[in-house]
């Protein structure tokens, strides 16, 4: 899962990018990357290829609220 992780990193964020003259920066874009787009908007295959929060949202209301 690892491996899968930072092929899609590398794919969608850092191949492509204009280099990051400072770590502080890598850092920052990655850290945007992961909790803006794969943890909320990515579909994933492990959850029936809805987004986490999609997942979460559907979770909550078939449990009413106790999730």
């Amino acid at each position: 899962m690892v491996e899968s992780f930072y092929a899609t990193l590398k794919t969608e964020l850092l191949v492509n990018a204009h280099p990051y003259p400072t770590r502080q920066e890598v850092r920052s874009a990655i850290f945007e990357y992961v909790e803006g787009c794969y943890n909320r908007a990515r579909r994933h295959s492990t959850l029936g290829y809805l987004s986490p929060a999609e997942f979460e949202r559907r979770a909550t209301e078939s449990t009413g609220g106790i999730y």
